[in-house]
């Protein structure tokens, strides 16, 4: 019999070409598997490692729940909600990738490169309900035991999960010890700036050491607020609470002093001036290209910043 097997491939019988092809269908969703975890693991690695303007999954769906609750009726107490509600929503989606990528790499050697604990009948536990449970058990490293793989590099891939688990817990809890102290860095600034609103320092006030050192001391806090949009860029979709510690409502007041204090007559007044005037250049700029996209003036990003965040400025 001539032999019909494709162009490069060795001539087999029909239960040999069904064999082989399965035993490629079956790598390939093991390769789908692998690909899918990746996905996350990238995501953790720009979050929390390697953040940049363009962000990740994280960064968009904190973005679409952040622009989802300024379209709500009870839009301030829906924007409370939306930072920690997507915080929560994006570990759910990097644990539920995870569990399901690895899934999809069990699932096609499923039962025979697995071995079963006496009772569990190999035959009945081969479907994707059984994947995702091994995945799940492994990943948070539970180790029962009753389904354990056997073929020797599956024995290797499941302690990685286990590994992976481990690192997600991880990754989640320095993402929220590295949110909130930004976020509490933000609320002092402004809380300052209300203060200095409510005792609106008077020219001479204004032009003297004292005023040097406050407008150097709110450049220095501006500047840190700049780098904690670049390296926490998540924290800008957290409402900032009331008005006397909203950034947002209390940032064009320190370029107010900033404007004010630009023609003093003491020299360390101007110089410290045109600091904080650099500073909030320099954060208005990164509100913008990262956030806003309105590219306009800083006056015109400040107030986009405030509305953003259903202030008005103050």
């Amino acid at each position: 019999m001539a032999c019909t097997a494709p162009s490069g491939l060795p001539c087999m019988p029909g239960t040999a070409y069904a064999t082989f092809w399965e035993t490629r269908m079956k790598w390939l969703v093991s390769l789908v598997g692998a690909a899918l975890v990746m996905v996350p693991l990238r995501d953790v690695f720009h979050t929390l490692w390697h953040p940049t303007r363009h962000g990740g999954l994280s960064r968009h769906v904190m973005s679409a729940l952040w622009k989802l609750s300024q379209r709500l009726p009870l839009r301030r107490r829906a924007a409370g909600l939306a930072g920690p509600l997507a915080m929560v929503t994006v570990v759910a989606m990097w644990a539920g990738t995870v569990v399901v990528g690895w899934a999809l790499i069990y699932w096609p050697h499923l039962p025979d490169a697995f071995s079963f604990a006496t009772g569990l009948k190999p035959a009945e536990h081969g479907g994707p309900v059984d994947s995702l449970y091994i995945s799940l058990v492994t990943v948070a490293t539970l180790g029962l035991g009753d389904i354990a793989p056997t073929e020797p590099w599956l024995r290797i891939v499941a302690p990685l999960e286990a590994l992976v688990g481990f690192a997600l817990l991880t990754a989640t809890v320095s993402w929220v010890l590295e949110i909130y102290p930004a976020l509490t860095r933000r609320r002092t600034l402004a809380l300052r700036l209300s203060q200095l609103q409510r005792n609106d320092p008077s020219p001479p006030q204004l032009d003297s050491p004292l005023g040097a050192a406050v407008l150097d001391n709110l450049a220095g806090e501006v500047a840190r607020i700049s780098v904690d949009f670049l390296q926490f860029a998540e924290s800008y979709y957290f409402h900032e609470g009331e008005d006397h510690t909203s950034l947002a409502a209390r940032i064009r007041y320190a370029a107010d002093l900033a404007d004010r204090a630009s023609n003093a007559q003491h020299a360390e007044v101007r110089f410290a001036a045109a600091l904080l005037i650099t500073a909030l250049e320099d954060l208005s700029t990164i509100l913008d290209q990262r956030f806003l996209h309105i590219g306009g003036t800083e006056r015109d990003i400040y107030q986009a910043y405030a509305e953003d965040h259903g202030r008005a400025q103050l």
